[in-house]
């Protein structure tokens, strides 16, 4: 199975996990499936009053430099063994 279908199957597996992840995992599962599917962060920083989308921003840009497949490879893993 190729390294983009992985991915794709990961991001299935991720919305049926047997128990919701701590908030720390879930803001690293979203920044390395933003860096795996669209690369580097874009885009400014959010408000000091979107705490969420603060938050989200900030793991996604704090993978920059990271390249697609490997970030990709980083969410396989992670939601593997969140699988189990």
């Amino acid at each position: 199975m190729s390294l983009q279908e992985q991915f794709t199957q990961a991001q299935a597996d991720s919305k049926n996990l047997s128990e919701r992840p701590d908030n720390m995992t879930l803001l690293k599962i979203y920044g390395l499936f933003k860096q795996g599917s669209a690369g580097d962060a874009t885009g400014d920083r959010p408000g000091m009053t979107d705490f969420v989308g603060r938050a989200k921003f900030d793991a996604w840009a704090g993978l920059k430099g990271t390249t697609q497949e490997a970030a990709m490879q980083q969410y396989v893993d992670l939601i593997t063994s969140l699988k189990d």
